[in-house]
């Protein structure tokens, strides 16, 4: 497990500040693209208790032939959602080379977990377009996308051919619980789908 906060003045992977006027690359230093505060990865190795040598089933033949000799295995990974910014237009900016930021209208910007065209994952009237030749009232990286969970699970078997070969049964299934893995929501306030998981 792991609880972090990466923090930067290059907020993307293109390694240029998003501000790049002289004078305000303070404005630059936000929560790292990268960040996840909560990164929680758990990884097992599980033999089942049946058969020959251990606790259950050993003096059934039938028993231990079956179930016995069937390690499990899985992955577990669960995270916090990726940080990203609200864009705003850049047309009145007039900073070239620099990115804009949406205005955030609202007090506090309410997450409505929507998935979907139509059903937008944060509330889209919390922000609005500068329109002006000035910066946005929001920072750099101020929401976060949905969370990732995932787990691989597999049982496998190895079966004696000889004493040197052995031949083993392997099932694997990767996403195991089959959820989705979200992408990051539209973020240009101007867009249609704005604030939308398409």
């Amino acid at each position: 497990y792991t609880y972090s906060k990466a923090l930067s003045s290059v907020v993307d992977d293109s390694e240029q500040p998003n501000i790049q006027v002289f004078n305000d690359l303070y404005k630059n230093r936000s929560v790292s693209s990268f960040d996840r505060t909560h990164n929680l990865g758990l990884t097992t190795v599980w033999a089942l208790p049946f058969g020959k040598g251990k606790p259950w089933a050993g003096d059934n033949a039938v028993v231990s032939a079956l179930l016995g000799g069937w390690p499990i295995n899985s992955i577990i990974s669960a995270m916090t959602g990726r940080p990203f910014s609200v864009d705003g237009s850049g047309s009145g900016f007039n900073t070239p080379g620099s990115s804009q930021t949406a205005d955030q209208v609202k007090p506090e910007v309410q997450r409505l977990g929507g998935v979907g065209v139509g059903t937008p994952y944060y509330d889209p009237t919390a922000f609005a377009d500068p329109n002006a030749a000035r910066y946005g009232n929001t920072a750099f990286n101020i929401l976060r996308g949905a969370k990732l969970f995932n787990w691989d699970f597999g049982i496998f078997r190895e079966f004696s051919i000889t004493e040197r070969y052995r031949l083993q049964f392997r099932m694997e299934s990767f996403n195991f619980t089959n959820t989705p893995h979200l992408g990051t929501p539209d973020t240009d306030v101007t867009s249609e789908d704005f604030m939308t998981i398409t």
